[in-house]
């Protein structure tokens, strides 16, 4: 593992103009932030040595170095999943190259569904805390020293902090958020009416098929966290239709605009 993270940085770092401290995951139907970076550097997946390839639609697969506003970034434009059929390891391995390239803050997002009453289709939930539903833990396995503790802290997986100034920041450009927390599961298939009200009964206000396995490798790292979430389709009775990934896409496109505002404000 050490050995394929060092060998996958040396690859990447003389491609770097810059030393980006700040990383961002785009997930579903949220890969145009990118075109608000400058000065792009983009490395496709399919490129960099022992990196997974993403199979997913909507999920480009290119790593991108440049600057969000004026601060330098790493950007992620499409993620792997678990159930894409890659192990914990493998979905999470992104998250240790970044480390390993002095990446400090870690910005996730999703498109989910969700299952608080009080949620419309296009809210942008900020994602307080999770519960991690996958069958796989990525730090399943012997713990490497070098990567982080054997028994991380998960108190405060969400950085208070950047919540804090998100929230600010969404207040000041009249966008509305709401806030609560992530349930993460394995999919690929969307969830049934009986498993909504399960994990909206758990604790769960939306529901999606990643971001939880990166943010525990991050924090296993000692990196910040925040994770935006744009709510999709609804899982609450009465409220429930057929869904398709098309439309999951569609719906992330039409509201990025804010989460990348909030997010590029985040940064800078």
């Amino acid at each position: 593992m050490l050995q394929k993270i060092q060998e996958t940085a040396d690859f990447l770092r003389p491609k770097m103009q810059s030393n980006p401290l700040t990383g961002i995951i785009l997930g579903t139907g949220l890969g145009n932030l990118v075109t608000q970076i400058t000065d792009k550097i983009e490395i496709p997946y399919e490129t960099i040595p022992n990196f997974p390839v993403s199979t997913v639609e909507g999920h480009s697969g290119k790593l991108i170095f440049g600057k969000l506003g004026n601060t330098d970034v790493l950007a992620m434009q499409g993620r792997f999943h678990y159930y894409e059929g890659y192990d914990m390891k493998a979905v999470t391995f992104p998250v240790r190259v970044m480390k390993a390239l002095g990446i400090e803050t870690l910005l996730v997002s999703n498109a989910s569904g969700g299952m608080n009453p009080d949620f419309e289709i296009g809210d942008l939930m900020i994602i307080t805390d999770h519960i991690n539903l996958f069958p796989e833990h990525p730090l399943r396995g012997r713990n490497l020293p070098e990567l982080g503790t054997r028994f991380p802290d998960m108190s405060e997986a969400y950085s208070k902090e950047l919540i804090a100034k998100a929230k600010t920041i969404a207040a000041k450009n009249n966008i509305k958020v709401v806030e609560g927390v992530y349930v993460g599961t394995t999919g690929p298939t969307f969830e049934t009416p009986a498993e909504y009200r399960y994990f909206h009964t758990i604790g769960g206000d939306a529901v999606g098929m990643s971001t939880v396995p990166e943010v525990i490798v991050a924090n296993h790292a000692g990196m910040r966290c925040f994770g935006i979430s744009i709510v999709t389709d609804l899982g609450v009775p009465g409220k429930i239709v057929e869904v398709s990934h098309e439309e999951v896409q569609e719906m992330g496109n039409s509201v990025q605009p804010l989460m990348t505002l909030i997010m590029k404000e985040l940064i800078n």
